[in-house]
């Protein structure tokens, strides 16, 4: 690679909060400044597979949370990409989730590193670059979730339950079993109550539970809290 070639860098962004998007790009798009082009978005998974198709970056900051399926189902269906010796299509997950469940489904699922949403523009450039040039990156404190997970040999066994639930819907579990208000988690997730009571109906029926009350509890069990 040349020296050029060392100082620019290939981006997509992947997230379904316009918003934020518009601020990652502003703070990390100057590529005269950070040297990150900026060369797609996408705000679910079909977006996000057709963009990173065409256009290959070398890099896609994905959101752990979308709307299709989740970053874990734009992992699995870019697989063929991210495996191609030639030009690999690497993947950072970037979001606002810090739950070892959350971290440890897309490292398995195959991205690079993982860091939240509190990062700083010029570490989360840093963090693209060395993404870029196959090094794994972690947000203090969650890399241990991925050696706790890879490293143990008595590593807690698969759960089918929870396996059945999406990541949006695994979130919202965690948050009603926190004691969070309908109201408070769709502040917290950027969507609406109504779109929270859908979920909610959604993980009573998965589970197979019939309240708030049963939710906290496998919640609890699960140590989802």
């Amino acid at each position: 690679m040349s020296t050029d070639e060392e100082r620019r860098v290939r981006v997509v962004l992947v997230d379904d909060h316009r918003m934020f998007r518009t601020g990652v790009q502003a703070e990390i798009g100057a590529t005269e400044e950070t040297g990150v082009e900026v060369v797609g978005e996408a705000a679910d998974v079909d977006q996000a597979v057709s963009v990173v198709t065409a256009t290959r970056p070398e890099v896609v900051l994905l959101d752990v949370h979308l709307p299709g399926g989740g970053g874990v189902e734009v992992l699995r269906r870019c697989a063929a990409l991210a495996a191609d010796p030639e030009r690999p299509v690497r993947f950072l997950a970037l979001s606002v989730s810090d739950a070892a469940e959350d971290v440890i489904g897309v490292i398995r699922g195959g991205a690079r590193g993982y860091v939240t949403k509190t990062i700083t523009g010029p570490d989360l450039v840093n963090s693209i670059f060395r993404v870029r040039d196959g090094d794994a990156v972690f947000s203090p404190r969650l890399a241990g979730f991925v050696l706790d997970a890879f490293a143990s040999t008595d590593a807690p066994p698969v759960d089918e339950d929870l396996d059945r639930l999406t990541q949006r819907e695994r979130e919202v579990l965690r948050l009603i079993a926190r004691g969070y208000a309908y109201k408070e988690i769709a502040k917290q997730l950027f969507i609406s109550v109504k779109t929270v009571e859908s979920h909610v109906s959604a993980v009573l029926r998965k589970l197979q539970l019939s309240n708030r009350h049963e939710l906290t509890r496998c919640a609890t069990a699960r140590r989802l809290v």
